[in-house]
């Protein structure tokens, strides 16, 4: 526990901001239900490599377990209400089993949208996100606005389709997904210029990081059509390294912390979020707890976001 969480009588907690924990999700009865995924298909040059994510954020979330009816003044309010957000813990996840990873997740993902909860994921590797978005399936028709760094589009890399490098290729292919946006690209990654030119095929609207940068998130959220039901996928590596040392490559003109957080509460202003992947929390590349902090604070803030969304 850190000096700030003893100052204000934290204690010792296990979920994020010391959350009610919820171990049984065919009981959930709050709006927003956390759960945490170290994995679903790793590549095998890769690996598990952002194995203890979710638990990294939530240890960097313990400090404000006291002050969960305290104001948030990134919203200009109290957080969300007594038990309006769960905490699941983490699932689990075997690096040598990609299969059962994804039955896992798209099996609790399922559960939360049953019981009528938004579900947020802390991953993990981008791949969580492919199980995670199927669930969504035959509730509707769904924009994804994902945040990232990166685009996403191989068609496979290595022989693996279901893999982190290819989260909105397989997004495109899914019936329930009506529109992409994808916001904070930037750098070299492995997009190649025909996964560029499929994704524009399809209809995807890029937002780029340079773009951002010069002109803000304003563009972005107008690309969101209103009223409808959203899923927003956010890649750490979406923020600049300068806030967010913990993923895998660092690549220099990422957002801030006020563009992203801008960006998500404009689009949870026009449109419905019925939930939210945070992943490529990379825990053994922080530094100082700087990436933890930054990522425990977007989350508090987008949590609160949902809570005040109408049921």
């Amino acid at each position: 526990m850190s000096t700030l969480g003893q100052m204000f009588g934290a204690g010792q907690v296990e979920t994020f901001m010391g959350v009610p924990r919820c171990r049984d999700l065919s009981r959930l009865k709050a709006k927003v239900a956390l759960m945490g995924a170290d994995c679903a298909t790793p590549y095998r040059s890769a690996g598990a490599y952002c194995t203890g994510g979710a638990a990294a954020i939530r240890a960097a979330s313990a400090e404000y377990a006291a002050s969960l009816g305290h104001v948030n003044f990134d919203l200009g309010g109290v957080g969300w209400a007594e038990d309006d957000v769960w905490d699941a813990g983490d699932l689990e996840q075997d690096a040598e089993d990609a299969a059962g990873n994804r039955a896992r997740i798209f099996g609790a993902v399922s559960q939360c949208l049953d019981r009528g909860a938004l579900p947020v994921l802390l991953g993990g590797d981008d791949s969580v996100t492919i199980p995670a978005l199927e669930a969504f399936g035959a509730r509707g028709t769904y924009t994804i606005v994902q945040v990232d760094a990166h685009i996403d589009w191989r068609d496979e890399v290595d022989g693996e389709r279901l893999g982190l490098s290819s989260v909105m290729r397989r997004a495109s292919e899914m019936a329930h997904i009506g529109r992409i946006v994808q916001v904070g690209q930037r750098g070299i990654g492995s997009a190649r210029p025909g996964d560029v030119a499929a994704a524009r095929d399809w209809g995807v609207e890029f937002v780029p990081g340079g773009e951002v940068a010069r002109d803000g998130v304003a563009r972005a959220v107008d690309l969101v059509p209103g009223r409808g039901d959203l899923i927003l996928c956010f890649d750490f590596d979406a923020l600049d390294p300068s806030i967010m040392p913990a993923v895998i490559a660092r690549t220099a003109g990422g957002l801030r912390y006020w563009q992203a957080l801008e960006l998500i509460a404009g689009v949870a202003a026009k449109a419905r979020i019925r939930g939210a992947i945070f992943t490529e929390f990379m825990a053994s590349r922080d530094v100082d707890g700087l990436g933890a902090a930054t990522a425990a604070q977007l989350i508090m803030s987008t949590l609160g976001l949902l809570c005040r969304q109408p049921r």
